[in-house]
Protein backbone atom coordinates (compact mmCIF):
# COMPACT_ATOMS: atom_id res chain seq x y z
CA UNK A 1 0.00 0.00 0.00
CA UNK A 2 1.20 3.32 -1.09
CA UNK A 3 0.54 6.80 0.80
CA UNK A 4 0.78 9.99 -0.64
CA UNK A 5 -0.20 13.56 1.67
CA UNK A 6 -1.54 16.44 -0.21
CA UNK A 7 -0.94 19.93 1.93
CA UNK A 8 -4.16 22.48 1.15
CA UNK A 9 -2.73 25.63 1.07
CA UNK A 10 -4.72 29.16 0.66
CA UNK A 11 -7.68 27.14 0.83
CA UNK A 12 -10.89 27.62 3.22
CA UNK A 13 -11.07 24.41 4.95
CA UNK A 14 -14.64 24.47 5.77
CA UNK A 15 -15.63 25.65 2.35
CA UNK A 16 -13.52 22.77 0.65
CA UNK A 17 -13.95 19.73 2.87
CA UNK A 18 -17.28 20.73 3.46
CA UNK A 19 -19.54 20.25 6.33
CA UNK A 20 -18.18 17.11 8.79
CA UNK A 21 -16.08 16.63 5.70
CA UNK A 22 -18.84 15.50 3.29
CA UNK A 23 -17.24 16.39 0.04
CA UNK A 24 -13.74 14.24 1.28
CA UNK A 25 -16.11 10.74 2.28
CA UNK A 26 -18.01 11.68 -0.69
CA UNK A 27 -14.79 11.39 -2.87
CA UNK A 28 -13.44 8.44 -0.24
CA UNK A 29 -16.97 6.04 -1.00
CA UNK A 30 -16.19 6.31 -4.66
CA UNK A 31 -12.81 4.90 -3.79
CA UNK A 32 -13.68 1.94 -1.33
CA UNK A 33 -10.27 0.22 -1.98
CA UNK A 34 -8.49 3.22 -0.35
CA UNK A 35 -8.16 5.70 2.49
CA UNK A 36 -8.86 9.20 2.29
CA UNK A 37 -7.89 11.08 5.74
CA UNK A 38 -8.36 14.75 6.39
CA UNK A 39 -6.41 16.30 9.57
CA UNK A 40 -6.16 19.96 9.35
CA UNK A 41 -5.07 21.51 5.68
CA UNK A 42 -3.47 17.64 5.11
CA UNK A 43 -5.36 15.29 3.57
CA UNK A 44 -3.68 11.52 3.44
CA UNK A 45 -4.43 9.10 0.56
CA UNK A 46 -3.37 5.46 1.30
CA UNK A 47 -4.31 2.85 -1.42
CA UNK A 48 -2.81 1.00 -4.62
CA UNK A 49 -0.66 3.50 -6.77
CA UNK A 50 -3.00 3.83 -9.91
CA UNK A 51 -6.04 4.09 -7.65
CA UNK A 52 -3.85 7.18 -5.66
CA UNK A 53 -2.72 8.78 -9.24
CA UNK A 54 -6.73 9.03 -9.77
CA UNK A 55 -7.69 10.37 -6.71
CA UNK A 56 -5.21 13.01 -6.83
CA UNK A 57 -6.39 13.95 -10.51
CA UNK A 58 -9.67 14.42 -8.82
CA UNK A 59 -8.05 17.20 -5.88
CA UNK A 60 -6.10 18.70 -7.85
CA UNK A 61 -9.39 19.53 -10.41
CA UNK A 62 -11.05 19.94 -7.20
CA UNK A 63 -8.61 22.52 -6.07
CA UNK A 64 -8.63 24.38 -9.08
CA UNK A 65 -12.50 24.66 -8.87
CA UNK A 66 -12.32 25.81 -5.40
CA UNK A 67 -10.12 28.79 -6.53
CA UNK A 68 -11.78 29.87 -9.26
CA UNK A 69 -15.46 29.65 -8.25
CA UNK A 70 -14.65 30.09 -4.14
CA UNK A 71 -17.04 26.92 -3.37
CA UNK A 72 -16.82 23.27 -3.69
CA UNK A 73 -20.56 21.44 -3.36
CA UNK A 74 -21.07 17.83 -3.67
CA UNK A 75 -22.47 18.12 -6.89
CA UNK A 76 -18.91 19.38 -7.95
CA UNK A 77 -17.34 16.49 -6.36
CA UNK A 78 -19.50 13.82 -8.43
CA UNK A 79 -19.03 15.60 -11.50
CA UNK A 80 -15.43 15.24 -11.02
CA UNK A 81 -15.32 11.73 -10.25
CA UNK A 82 -17.14 11.33 -12.92
CA UNK A 83 -14.75 12.63 -15.71
CA UNK A 84 -12.18 10.81 -14.36
CA UNK A 85 -13.68 7.70 -14.80
CA UNK A 86 -14.47 8.56 -18.32
CA UNK A 87 -10.65 9.38 -18.71
CA UNK A 88 -9.66 6.02 -16.85
CA UNK A 89 -12.20 4.02 -19.32
CA UNK A 90 -10.79 6.00 -22.50
CA UNK A 91 -6.89 4.84 -21.48
CA UNK A 92 -8.05 1.23 -21.23
CA UNK A 93 -9.46 1.57 -24.58
CA UNK A 94 -6.34 1.95 -26.06
CA UNK A 95 -4.66 -0.79 -24.56
CA UNK A 96 -7.56 -3.22 -24.88
CA UNK A 97 -9.47 -4.32 -28.49
CA UNK A 98 -12.58 -2.46 -29.04
CA UNK A 99 -13.66 -5.55 -30.92
CA UNK A 100 -14.33 -7.88 -27.57
CA UNK A 101 -15.25 -5.00 -25.49
CA UNK A 102 -19.13 -4.73 -24.66
CA UNK A 103 -18.85 -1.70 -22.45
CA UNK A 104 -16.12 -0.89 -19.76
CA UNK A 105 -17.83 -0.90 -15.87
CA UNK A 106 -18.17 1.91 -13.26
CA UNK A 107 -14.59 1.10 -11.54
CA UNK A 108 -12.67 0.57 -15.24
CA UNK A 109 -13.50 -2.73 -16.05
CA UNK A 110 -13.88 -4.64 -19.27
CA UNK A 111 -17.05 -6.04 -19.71
CA UNK A 112 -17.25 -8.70 -22.40
CA UNK A 113 -18.55 -12.17 -23.86
CA UNK A 114 -16.98 -14.71 -21.84
CA UNK A 115 -18.49 -17.60 -23.81
CA UNK A 116 -19.29 -18.76 -27.85
CA UNK A 117 -22.70 -17.86 -26.59
CA UNK A 118 -22.34 -15.33 -24.93
CA UNK A 119 -20.60 -13.79 -27.99
CA UNK A 120 -23.23 -15.33 -30.38
CA UNK A 121 -25.57 -13.32 -28.10
CA UNK A 122 -23.74 -9.84 -28.75
CA UNK A 123 -23.87 -10.41 -32.69
CA UNK A 124 -27.71 -11.66 -33.12
CA UNK A 125 -28.61 -8.07 -30.91
CA UNK A 126 -26.48 -6.48 -33.72
CA UNK A 127 -28.22 -8.08 -36.28
CA UNK A 128 -31.88 -8.03 -34.62
CA UNK A 129 -34.46 -5.75 -33.36
CA UNK A 130 -35.97 -8.47 -31.42
CA UNK A 131 -34.02 -10.94 -30.23
CA UNK A 132 -34.78 -14.09 -27.52
CA UNK A 133 -32.40 -15.38 -25.44
CA UNK A 134 -32.99 -18.48 -23.94
CA UNK A 135 -30.94 -20.81 -21.46
CA UNK A 136 -30.43 -22.19 -17.63
CA UNK A 137 -29.13 -19.77 -14.82
CA UNK A 138 -25.58 -18.58 -14.44
CA UNK A 139 -25.32 -17.87 -18.22
CA UNK A 140 -25.18 -14.43 -18.02
CA UNK A 141 -27.98 -13.32 -20.14
CA UNK A 142 -29.52 -10.88 -17.99
CA UNK A 143 -25.96 -9.27 -17.46
CA UNK A 144 -24.64 -9.21 -21.39
CA UNK A 145 -28.00 -7.50 -21.80
CA UNK A 146 -27.92 -5.02 -19.32
CA UNK A 147 -24.00 -4.53 -20.81
CA UNK A 148 -25.61 -4.42 -24.68
CA UNK A 149 -28.40 -1.44 -23.38
CA UNK A 150 -26.04 0.20 -21.71
CA UNK A 151 -23.36 0.21 -24.76
CA UNK A 152 -26.60 0.85 -26.68
CA UNK A 153 -27.20 4.29 -24.43
CA UNK A 154 -23.19 5.27 -24.11
CA UNK A 155 -23.31 5.18 -28.50
CA UNK A 156 -25.99 7.11 -28.31
CA UNK A 157 -27.96 4.45 -30.11
CA UNK A 158 -31.18 4.47 -28.08
CA UNK A 159 -32.32 7.71 -25.68
CA UNK A 160 -33.38 5.26 -23.25
CA UNK A 161 -33.17 1.93 -21.68
CA UNK A 162 -36.39 0.61 -20.35
CA UNK A 163 -36.06 -2.95 -18.17
CA UNK A 164 -39.15 -4.76 -16.81
CA UNK A 165 -39.89 -8.22 -15.02
CA UNK A 166 -42.93 -9.66 -14.07
CA UNK A 167 -43.47 -9.35 -10.60
CA UNK A 168 -43.64 -13.51 -9.28
CA UNK A 169 -42.60 -14.96 -6.80
CA UNK A 170 -40.47 -17.88 -6.81
CA UNK A 171 -42.36 -20.26 -5.54
CA UNK A 172 -43.32 -19.17 -2.12
CA UNK A 173 -45.70 -16.59 -0.79
CA UNK A 174 -43.87 -13.43 0.89
CA UNK A 175 -47.59 -12.15 1.62
CA UNK A 176 -47.77 -8.36 2.26
CA UNK A 177 -44.96 -6.01 1.74
CA UNK A 178 -44.82 -2.48 3.22
CA UNK A 179 -44.35 0.68 1.25
CA UNK A 180 -44.92 2.40 -1.70
CA UNK A 181 -44.59 0.58 -5.44
CA UNK A 182 -41.24 1.26 -5.85
CA UNK A 183 -40.07 -0.74 -2.26
CA UNK A 184 -42.64 -3.42 -3.06
CA UNK A 185 -41.18 -4.38 -6.54
CA UNK A 186 -37.58 -3.20 -6.19
CA UNK A 187 -36.16 -6.54 -4.81
CA UNK A 188 -37.97 -8.59 -7.92
CA UNK A 189 -35.90 -6.10 -9.67
CA UNK A 190 -32.63 -6.38 -7.89
CA UNK A 191 -30.25 -8.56 -10.41
CA UNK A 192 -30.95 -5.89 -12.58
CA UNK A 193 -29.71 -3.10 -10.32
CA UNK A 194 -26.74 -5.09 -9.59
CA UNK A 195 -25.70 -5.51 -13.66
CA UNK A 196 -26.35 -1.82 -13.82
CA UNK A 197 -24.34 -0.59 -10.83
CA UNK A 198 -21.21 -2.78 -12.11
CA UNK A 199 -21.42 -0.37 -15.51
CA UNK A 200 -22.19 2.80 -14.89
CA UNK A 201 -20.96 5.00 -11.60
CA UNK A 202 -23.16 5.67 -8.77
CA UNK A 203 -23.84 9.21 -9.47
CA UNK A 204 -24.39 8.87 -13.25
CA UNK A 205 -26.71 5.87 -13.05
CA UNK A 206 -28.98 8.11 -10.21
CA UNK A 207 -29.09 10.90 -12.82
CA UNK A 208 -30.17 8.43 -15.42
CA UNK A 209 -32.90 7.07 -13.21
CA UNK A 210 -34.15 10.73 -11.93
CA UNK A 211 -34.47 11.87 -15.44
CA UNK A 212 -36.35 8.62 -16.83
CA UNK A 213 -32.98 7.59 -19.12
CA UNK A 214 -33.06 4.32 -17.67
CA UNK A 215 -36.09 3.17 -16.43
CA UNK A 216 -37.06 0.00 -14.37
CA UNK A 217 -40.72 -1.19 -13.91
CA UNK A 218 -42.73 -4.26 -13.65
CA UNK A 219 -44.62 -5.49 -16.51
CA UNK A 220 -47.83 -4.25 -15.55
CA UNK A 221 -46.51 -0.62 -15.94
CA UNK A 222 -46.03 -1.33 -20.03
CA UNK A 223 -49.69 -1.94 -20.93
CA UNK A 224 -50.74 1.07 -23.37
CA UNK A 225 -46.76 2.28 -24.29
CA UNK A 226 -45.15 2.84 -27.39
CA UNK A 227 -41.58 1.86 -26.61
CA UNK A 228 -39.83 4.19 -29.09
CA UNK A 229 -35.96 5.31 -29.58
CA UNK A 230 -34.99 3.14 -26.14
CA UNK A 231 -33.66 -0.40 -25.78
CA UNK A 232 -35.91 -2.38 -24.04
CA UNK A 233 -35.37 -5.72 -22.14
CA UNK A 234 -37.77 -8.17 -20.56
CA UNK A 235 -36.18 -10.46 -18.04
CA UNK A 236 -37.62 -13.87 -16.60
CA UNK A 237 -39.87 -14.27 -19.46
CA UNK A 238 -40.79 -17.40 -18.61
CA UNK A 239 -42.71 -16.38 -15.72
CA UNK A 240 -45.38 -14.05 -18.28
CA UNK A 241 -48.63 -15.50 -19.57
CA UNK A 242 -48.98 -15.06 -23.07
CA UNK A 243 -51.12 -12.49 -23.00
CA UNK A 244 -48.86 -10.42 -20.67
CA UNK A 245 -45.94 -11.48 -23.48
CA UNK A 246 -47.95 -10.17 -26.38
CA UNK A 247 -48.72 -7.02 -24.43
CA UNK A 248 -44.99 -6.76 -24.26
CA UNK A 249 -43.70 -7.74 -27.79
CA UNK A 250 -46.90 -5.29 -29.39
CA UNK A 251 -45.18 -1.84 -27.64
CA UNK A 252 -42.42 -2.36 -29.84
CA UNK A 253 -41.74 1.16 -31.85
CA UNK A 254 -40.01 1.35 -34.99
CA UNK A 255 -36.91 2.55 -33.86
CA UNK A 256 -37.06 -0.11 -30.73
CA UNK A 257 -33.89 -2.62 -29.82
CA UNK A 258 -36.12 -5.24 -27.28
CA UNK A 259 -34.33 -8.50 -25.95
CA UNK A 260 -36.21 -11.11 -24.14
CA UNK A 261 -35.10 -13.74 -22.01
CA UNK A 262 -35.98 -16.43 -20.38
CA UNK A 263 -34.84 -19.98 -18.68
CA UNK A 264 -37.32 -22.93 -19.29
CA UNK A 265 -36.76 -25.05 -16.54
CA UNK A 266 -37.56 -22.20 -13.94
CA UNK A 267 -41.11 -21.23 -14.53
CA UNK A 268 -42.72 -19.79 -11.32
CA UNK A 269 -46.52 -19.59 -12.56
CA UNK A 270 -49.57 -21.32 -10.97
CA UNK A 271 -49.19 -25.01 -12.07
CA UNK A 272 -52.39 -24.81 -14.56
CA UNK A 273 -50.61 -21.59 -16.44
CA UNK A 274 -49.20 -21.58 -19.56
CA UNK A 275 -45.91 -20.26 -19.81
CA UNK A 276 -46.29 -17.09 -22.04
CA UNK A 277 -42.14 -17.66 -23.53
CA UNK A 278 -43.28 -21.36 -24.23
CA UNK A 279 -45.88 -20.35 -26.44
CA UNK A 280 -43.97 -17.18 -28.45
CA UNK A 281 -41.03 -19.70 -29.45
CA UNK A 282 -43.93 -22.13 -30.54
CA UNK A 283 -45.80 -19.33 -32.48
CA UNK A 284 -42.38 -16.52 -33.64
CA UNK A 285 -40.08 -19.73 -34.39
CA UNK A 286 -40.46 -19.10 -38.01
CA UNK A 287 -40.92 -15.41 -38.00
CA UNK A 288 -38.27 -13.60 -40.20
CA UNK A 289 -36.38 -10.99 -38.11
CA UNK A 290 -36.36 -12.52 -35.07
CA UNK A 291 -33.17 -13.99 -33.78
CA UNK A 292 -33.23 -16.80 -31.13
CA UNK A 293 -30.07 -17.38 -29.00
CA UNK A 294 -29.90 -20.78 -26.64
CA UNK A 295 -27.46 -20.79 -24.15
CA UNK A 296 -26.33 -24.22 -22.52
CA UNK A 297 -24.57 -25.26 -19.24
CA UNK A 298 -21.37 -25.11 -21.02
CA UNK A 299 -22.11 -21.19 -20.62
CA UNK A 300 -22.90 -20.78 -16.95
CA UNK A 301 -19.74 -18.09 -15.46
CA UNK A 302 -21.08 -18.71 -11.45
CA UNK A 303 -19.40 -20.77 -9.54
CA UNK A 304 -18.33 -23.88 -10.76
CA UNK A 305 -21.33 -26.06 -9.28
CA UNK A 306 -23.91 -24.50 -10.31
CA UNK A 307 -22.90 -25.92 -13.89
CA UNK A 308 -23.05 -29.66 -12.46
CA UNK A 309 -26.17 -28.50 -10.85
CA UNK A 310 -27.86 -27.60 -14.08
CA UNK A 311 -26.55 -31.25 -15.64
CA UNK A 312 -28.03 -32.61 -13.02
CA UNK A 313 -31.36 -31.58 -13.14
CA UNK A 314 -31.14 -32.21 -16.99
CA UNK A 315 -30.16 -35.72 -16.45
CA UNK A 316 -32.96 -36.12 -13.80
CA UNK A 317 -35.60 -34.61 -16.26
CA UNK A 318 -34.82 -36.95 -19.39
CA UNK A 319 -34.89 -39.97 -17.14
CA UNK A 320 -38.52 -38.57 -15.49
CA UNK A 321 -39.44 -38.34 -19.05
CA UNK A 322 -37.76 -41.68 -20.13
CA UNK A 323 -39.64 -43.14 -16.76
CA UNK A 324 -43.07 -41.80 -17.82
CA UNK A 325 -42.90 -42.75 -21.81
CA UNK A 326 -41.96 -46.52 -20.99
CA UNK A 327 -44.77 -46.95 -17.99
CA UNK A 328 -46.89 -49.61 -18.69
CA UNK A 329 -50.32 -48.59 -19.75
CA UNK A 330 -52.46 -50.74 -17.26
CA UNK A 331 -50.51 -48.44 -14.38
CA UNK A 332 -52.30 -45.51 -15.55
CA UNK A 333 -55.59 -47.18 -15.08
CA UNK A 334 -55.25 -48.78 -12.14
CA UNK A 335 -58.52 -48.67 -10.05
CA UNK A 336 -59.02 -46.25 -6.84
CA UNK A 337 -58.16 -47.83 -3.85
CA UNK A 338 -61.99 -46.67 -2.81
CA UNK A 339 -63.52 -48.14 -5.40
CA UNK A 340 -65.48 -51.38 -5.25
CA UNK A 341 -64.22 -54.87 -5.65
CA UNK A 342 -65.80 -56.87 -8.72
CA UNK A 343 -67.24 -59.09 -6.49
CA UNK A 344 -70.02 -56.63 -5.72
CA UNK A 345 -71.62 -56.65 -8.87
CA UNK A 346 -73.95 -59.19 -10.39
CA UNK A 347 -72.18 -62.10 -12.20
CA UNK A 348 -75.49 -63.48 -13.89
CA UNK A 349 -75.49 -61.28 -16.53
CA UNK A 350 -77.78 -58.73 -15.60
CA UNK A 351 -76.73 -55.11 -16.17
CA UNK A 352 -78.66 -53.95 -13.13
CA UNK A 353 -76.91 -52.26 -10.28
CA UNK A 354 -75.93 -53.97 -6.79
CA UNK A 355 -79.32 -54.06 -4.83
CA UNK A 356 -79.08 -51.07 -1.54
CA UNK A 357 -80.02 -53.73 1.14
CA UNK A 358 -80.77 -50.80 3.74
CA UNK A 359 -83.70 -50.04 1.48
CA UNK A 360 -84.50 -53.48 1.20
CA UNK A 361 -85.89 -53.64 5.41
Amino acid sequence: MVEKIITLENVSLVEFLGPDNQNIRQLAAAFPGSKIISRGNEIKIQGQMPVIARINEILSSLIEHYHQYGAITDRNVSEYIAAADDEQQERIIATVSPADVIVFGAKGGVIKAKTPNQQKLVDTVMKHDLTFALGPAGTGKTYVSVALAVRALKNKEVKKIIISRPVVEAGESLGFLPGDMKEKVDPYLRPIYDALEDMIPAEKLKFYQENKIIEIAPLAYMRGRTLNNAFVLLDEAQNTTPSQLKMFLTRMGPTAKVMVNGDRSQIDLPTKQKSGLLQALDILRDVRGIGFVEMTAEDVVRHRLVKEIVYAYDRYDVQTQRDQATRPTRDLYRPHPDSRPESDFPTNGSTSLPVNREQQL
